[in-house]
């Protein structure tokens, strides 16, 4: 049996944090259920990560890094429209494909709101930070517009909470969506 090098056991834990934190959120997971999820023990998660915030802020910052990659990727080479067209397109398909990505994303959110009443200003700091790099990331492709880049940021909003509540692709509230930022089709499997 081959080890892991401890870079590699934090991108297992990362991952399994992903899907832990996606579905029970910030408060509601324990840093027990990661440790069980990876196969390690406690102790070595926080050998790992000092603690569950230094586990949420990586997990954070890993879907924010996916989601960056995955506009860059799209629209390499492309400007305005067919960057935008591009974009949605390998945004649809990453979150019908990795629905763990937008229920993750949508836990940052809810994180940020509830940690900030409670007095606690670093993970909205750091999911700030991540939206703004997605911000840039999307802003030049677009055509450093920002009319352009608020309305393509505010469609994919959209999209993760009609994804997020449920909607079937072919329900009539994706017909004033551009068509490469609708998801019939996609989420059908």
């Amino acid at each position: 049996m081959v080890r892991m090098s401890a870079e590699e056991r934090r991108e297992s834990v990362i991952r399994a944090a992903t899907a832990e934190f996606a579905t029970g959120g910030y408060y509601g997971t324990s840093t027990e259920a990661i440790a069980k999820r990876v196969g390690v023990s406690q102790p070595y998660l926080f050998r790992l990560f000092p603690g569950k915030k230094a586990i949420f802020l990586a997990t954070v910052e890993h879907c924010m890094a996916d989601v960056i990659r995955t506009f860059e990727e799209a629209a390499k080479g492309l400007e305005g429209e067919e960057a935008r067209h591009s974009m949605a397109n390998a945004y649809a398909k990453l979150i019908a494909e990795r629905p763990e990505q937008l229920l993750m994303q949508m836990q940052m959110y809810v994180t940020v709101a509830a940690a900030e009443q409670a007095g606690d200003r670093e993970l909205g700091e750091s999911v700030r930070a991540g939206w703004m790099r997605l911000w840039d990331t999307v802003h030049l492709p677009l055509g450093a517009e920002v009319d352009d880049t608020t309305t393509f940021m505010a469609y994919g909003m959209l999209i993760n909470c009609l994804v997020a509540m449920g909607f079937p692709p072919e329900h009539r509230v994706w017909e004033g969506l551009y068509p490469s930022a609708r998801l019939k089709g996609r989420l059908e499997k």
